[in-house]
């Protein structure tokens, strides 16, 4: 992400002062910090709520860009300047961004609603564009009990060849998580990957389908005793009681008590789309009054359609998690089939290794 940047006119820059921190409407703003910044949308809005003496209000509008101040130069205090590298939203993503070897624009399935992507795009802008600091975190993937409740981000983006960095691949479809989407832990100490929940809860419905179709009845299957006939006794060793003649019962299946754990459960509030305002990729830092992050009137992209699934309207199935092993409970939506059970349950299993999740 390193780039090698020019401030045109390079003169003045140079001949500026350099400091640490500026102060603007009593707040403090310090050189490798995150901001606000506002753009001519927010701008006018501001100035269209300006208060009865014309003074516009300064606040944060959800359509301000984010930034970090990388460096800060000033000739005065009526002239102060700061060297920032953008922020990105997913919806930013220009066209013919490659994500892996994949092309890709705008967001992606695995970008969470609070996600931003740190970016080498740079400009100079004027410090009375900031409207208050930015909390903004970097997360790293591997550290499974981070929770991400404010801005966040983990994808570098670079300007020069429109190239993202990876991202952590997990559950058996190998594609990266969203956090704000729920993920489900593997127990078994030999696996325990990290599972979408929409991937278990398709290739159950998928089994449940293959078994029941349209029309056959889901029947819970009962365990059987074995019966014993007097023929069979004398083939088999004597038990101590059957040493003396007497008549024994039928066998008794004997069950061990079954071990349970919590699964491991990543969960946030659902995705909620962000609109922002498209930035133009340059490596030139130019001095302005203003920011000037182009904006770009996005193109409304159809959702792709999923895969087709027999079994949607079908069967409904919900997990619980709350005692014992993880299990899913399954309500049998089909009006035109009568008999059997309505709903069932069935233990939960890794897509991976295949074992039950407890």
């Amino acid at each position: 992400m390193d780039l090698h940047y020019t401030v045109d006119p390079s003169s003045q820059w140079f001949e500026m002062t350099r400091y640490n921190s500026f102060v603007l409407n009593r707040t403090k703003y310090y050189s490798e910090g995150f901001v606000y910044v506002a753009n001519d949308a927010t701008i006018g809005r501001q100035k269209a709520a300006a208060n009865p003496d014309g003074v516009p209000q300064v606040r944060k509008s959800d359509n301000d860009w984010v930034a970090r101040i990388l460096e800060i130069r000033a000739a005065d205090e009526h002239h102060v300047y700061a060297r920032v590298n953008w922020m990105y939203s997913p919806d930013e993503l220009p066209k013919n961004t490659l994500d892996g070897k994949r092309s890709v624009e705008g967001r992606q399935p695995y970008h969470g609603q609070n996600e931003l992507i740190a970016s080498n795009h740079m400009d100079v802008i004027n410090a009375i564009s900031v409207t208050q600091p930015a909390n903004v975190n970097h997360w790293i993937e591997t550290d499974d009990d981070e929770v991400q409740d404010a801005l966040y981000w983990r994808q570098a983006f670079d300007c020069r060849n429109l190239q993202l960095s990876s991202v952590e691949l997990i559950c058996k479809c190998e594609t990266p998580a969203n956090p704000d989407k729920m993920l489900i832990g593997c127990t078994s100490s030999t696996c325990g990957k990290w599972l979408h929940y929409e991937c278990l809860l398709d290739d159950l419905s998928l089994r449940v389908y293959e078994q029941l179709g349209t029309t056959k009845p889901h029947i819970t299957q009962q365990p059987l005793l074995k019966e014993e006939k007097d023929d069979e006794k004398g083939t088999r060793p004597l038990s101590p009681t059957e040493t003396g003649g007497e008549d024994t019962q039928p066998t008794i299946d004997v069950r061990g008590a079954e071990a349970s754990k919590n699964a491991l459960v990543k969960q946030a509030d659902g995705e909620t789309p962000r609109t922002t305002q498209t930035p133009t990729p340059g490596p030139v830092a130019t001095l302005l009054e203003t920011p000037t992050k182009p904006v770009v009137e996005k193109k409304r992209r159809k959702k792709k359609n999923s895969d087709y699934k027999p079994y949607r309207g079908l069967f409904e199935a919900s997990l619980k998690m709350n005692d014992g092993p993880t299990i899913w409970e399954i309500k049998d939506l089909r009006e035109n089939v009568s008999g059997g059970d309505k709903t069932w349950t069935e233990q939960a299993r890794c897509l991976v290794c295949s074992k039950t999740i407890e």
